[in-house]
């Protein structure tokens, strides 16, 4: 009578384990689930954030950057604020009507994004004291996002200005060097 019992205590035992082992599973699973889900939702955002600046749709770029939204870049010694990147758009876009941004790549990680990406375009008024070229130029990029609650935080750019510059005729020369 008693090898019954312990059976049976062993079977409610090990089913017990089994089903709290695949709650924990499942738990697990759900949390993979989500995260993969906020990852593509965040790709989806920047993919969207460069069609509006292509579009120079100001409103829809603001709406997608955080009231607390930084932008850095190399040579950029203070963040720049939310309100500087239609901005900074309009005023590149005017030397470059026709500036466009092809994306190539973009990985997500939790609230980061990376995208990679080509931006083209005609030099067709003065760009920084170059005046028009018409020179179809090309500078590669590589922009990291941090999205929070589906809105843009940070970006950090990485944009190819030196060789943008280069195509529009900047030679670089050592200075002298006065002994």
């Amino acid at each position: 009578m008693n090898k019954p019992f312990c059976v049976i205590t062993l079977a409610v035992l090990l089913c017990f384990t089994f089903a709290c082992q695949n709650k924990a599973e499942k738990a697990e699973l759900e949390k993979f689930r989500t995260q993969a889900k906020v990852e593509e939702q965040n790709k989806g955002i920047a993919r969207d954030l460069f069609k509006a600046i292509d579009e120079g749709n100001a409103e829809q770029i603001l709406a997608f950057l955080a009231d607390d939204f930084a932008l850095t870049a190399p040579g950029i010694i203070e963040p720049l604020g939310r309100d500087m990147l239609p901005q900074l758009r309009n005023a590149h876009y005017k030397a470059f009507p026709d500036w466009r941004h092809f994306i190539e790549d973009v990985i997500a990680d939790g609230d980061k994004v990376v995208i990679k990406l080509i931006q083209k375009g005609t030099h067709e008024a003065e760009y920084e004291g170059i005046p028009a070229t018409g020179v179809k130029a090309t500078m590669p990029a590589m922009h990291l996002l941090t999205i929070v609650d589906g809105k843009i935080k940070e970006m950090f750019a990485i944009e190819d200005y030196l060789g943008l510059n280069q195509q529009l005729g900047m030679e670089l020369r050592l200075k002298e060097i006065k002994k």
